[in-house]
């Protein structure tokens, strides 16, 4: 650790050599700094004081860091800010409120938006109406382009609260017509994914745009909501998507939806973890798993043995495992699979595998001491699963209980937030069986924040739990690392880097004026070489790719973590966001997004933007490694 710590200080110490700061940054400017410094420490009276300033930009800046802090006592503040003589500070205080969500900040909204003559403005207020939950009425949007698209986004961030109803389906489904904008569409396709789940009524506008949408970000988040319309017609559109559509992203979206429709699906699925892209197969492969596939064990059993690709094998033996009564044969084959490889995240999801059969909790277990931490991890996520699972048998209640206070007892982070959270499943009875809880503390005793923080928020509840009482407070980090100015102010505005990867070269811009703080700490990493050999260790289909980790496995940090910086930027295809287990938890970690992901919205800092290299994106698989990564 004390190596890491001197490795990043000596790069800040390096970074002003040789930097072309042609292009200065914003923060050129002290009073930028200053008031980037009270966002920073979450301090809501000093960031008040420039809510008066003659400097409109200054006002701006102030309103906006409010979307970080996300201090709910500034309401009434904040709220004066929406009739600001300036449209940019009106928008950026209109955003802010919106990070808020709640009650009070909807009744401000709507009285700026009756006043409101800047549509860009208006469209910024209605947004965020949208998440405060309690929406806007759609007279306020007839027949205009920018209200219309607010209106669908509104509409979904209205979804993601569960507020949306009938009213608003009838809304979003005029605003899938193709004639509306493409932004527009995108929203109301979302609306119908994550929003209510009765959209019947929708059904024909969502069948059209799946075969004929220009856009493929409309069609895959068509594809999704389909899942939940279980008729004929959705299961051919679905099926004509996967075998035609030309965009994988759409083929995975739509091979997830056929899972609704079990035993109708599984010819499709099957030919599905065959398919030229990986992401559609895995994708396919993870589908069946969900799946009662009895009378099909023995063809899918002879796919996962063929398979060439170790996820879909993974995936493929579980789901034959949770259908087949006679196990140990296959057991055995998975065993001797782990033992023969020397890949960790193939044994991992082999490992996985197991999870369906508790009788193999024996060999599992000895993972929990696997000098590989991915393997740890697997260990104790299968042993908590099995331990769910409906053919776990009773009497092996007391070797699981041992094998959980043995595995606490090893410090290991992932270990015991994954055991944590196990031992507060109701259906299980621990707090009947166990009488001294002495090894949660123990294990408390071994864990520190901030590095640990993903792990002591289950640790804390599972104490408070057996304990019958409500969690004290939340698991926060206290303020640590400051930002690096130095090297933030010698960063100029359009500074990329590269991203080495085994499948080639991903070019990333930074946006050092919108989230100073992450770029400086990615800045300082990778002078480090702290990013260089590791592994991207989470993949999704038509989602992320996820690096940064020291331990690989997506459980690691280090002794520090940074602030959350929210902007009005959104998640697109290409967006790089820094992953966290919460709010101004974020550390090592980042992600690229595959595509549209609005769910992350003003949730997950953006710090940078892919700009050449997409297709290598979309190529990355798990354990495929970062070579290096460098500033150009």
């Amino acid at each position: 650790m004390y190596r890491v710590i001197f490795s990043l200080l000596t790069a800040a110490l390096l970074w002003s050599c040789g930097k072309d700061t042609s292009k200065p940054n914003v923060f050129a400017d002290p009073v930028r700094v200053k008031i980037a410094q009270y966002q920073d420490k979450r301090q809501s009276d000093s960031l008040i004081t420039f809510f008066q300033h003659e400097n409109a930009v200054y006002r701006e800046a102030a309103a906006l860091a409010f979307a970080s802090v996300q201090d709910t006592t500034v309401f009434y503040q904040l709220g004066k800010m929406l009739f600001d003589k300036n449209a940019a500070v009106r928008k950026a205080a209109a955003f802010a409120l919106g990070q808020m969500g709640t009650e009070t900040a909807h009744w401000a909204l709507m009285d700026a938006l009756v006043s409101e003559k800047d549509l860009s403005v208006s469209a910024e207020i209605i947004e965020s109406l949208g998440k405060t939950g309690k929406g806007v009425t759609s007279a306020i949007l007839i027949n205009d382009t920018i209200k219309q698209k607010a209106f669908s986004w509104a509409a979904y961030r209205q979804a993601l609260r569960g507020k949306a109803d009938s009213t608003h389906v009838k809304q979003a489904i005029t605003l899938l017509d193709e004639k509306i904008s493409e932004q527009a569409r995108i929203g109301a396709a979302h609306f119908f994914s994550r929003g209510p789940e009765n959209i019947n009524q929708a059904e024909a506008v969502l069948l059209q745009r799946l075969q004929s949408d220009p856009s493929a970000y409309v069609r895959m988040a068509v594809a999704s909501a389909l899942r939940k319309i279980k008729t004929p017609e959705s299961l051919a559109a679905l099926k004509e998507a996967f075998q035609h559509d030309t965009d994988y992203r759409v083929r995975a979206n739509a091979v997830r939806s056929l899972q609704v429709f079990e035993a109708d699906a599984f010819q499709v699925l099957a030919e599905a973890v065959t398919d030229a892209n990986e992401h559609v197969a895995v994708a396919a492969a993870e589908t069946l798993v969900q799946l009662d596939i009895t009378g099909n064990e023995t063809a899918l059993l002879e796919r996962a043995r063929s398979s060439a690709n170790w996820r879909i094998k993974g995936n493929l033996y579980e789901a034959v495992l949770a259908n087949v009564e006679s196990t140990q044969a296959i057991v055995d084959e998975i065993i001797l699979l782990i033992k023969e490889s020397g890949n960790p995240y193939e044994q991992a999801a082999l490992l996985t595998a197991l999870r369906k059969v508790p009788s193999a909790y024996g060999f599992v277990q000895e993972y929990l001491n696997a000098t590989t931490p991915v393997l740890r991890s697997s260990s104790a996520a299968s042993l908590a699963a099995m331990n769910r699972s409906k053919l776990f048998n009773p009497s092996l209640q007391k070797a699981f209980i041992d094998a959980i206070q043995s595995g606490m007892q090893t410090g290991d982070a992932a270990v015991i937030g994954t055991f944590a959270g196990a031992l507060m499943n109701p259906a299980l009875k621990y707090k009947e069986i166990l009488s001294d809880i002495q090894f949660l503390y123990d294990a408390k005793a071994k864990l520190s924040l901030p590095r640990d923080n993903e792990a002591l928020q289950p640790l804390e509840a599972a104490i408070a739990y057996f304990e019958n009482r409500e969690l004290d407070k939340p698991v926060t980090n206290n303020y640590n690392h400051p930002i690096d100015w130095e090297v933030v102010k010698s960063i100029p505005q359009n500074q990329q880097v590269r991203i080495s990867t085994s499948k080639g070269d991903i070019v990333i811009q930074l946006f050092i004026e919108e989230a100073p703080g992450s770029v400086a700490n990615f800045l300082n990493l990778t002078k480090a070489g702290y990013f260089d050999g590791k592994n991207f260790h989470r993949v999704v289909p038509n989602f992320v790719i996820q690096g940064g980790c020291n331990r690989g496995d997506g459980w690691g940090s280090e002794d520090y973590s940074i602030r959350s910086e929210f902007s009005m930027r959104r998640y697109k295809e290409g967006s790089v966001g820094m992953a966290s287990a919460g709010k101004d938890t974020e550390g090592t970690q980042w992600f690229i997004t595959h595509s549209p992901t609005p769910h992350l919205d003003g949730r997950y800092t953006i710090f940078a933007e892919v700009v050449s290299g997409m297709d290598v994106v979309h190529s990355i698989a798990v354990g495929d490694q970062i070579i290096k990564v460098e500033m150009l």
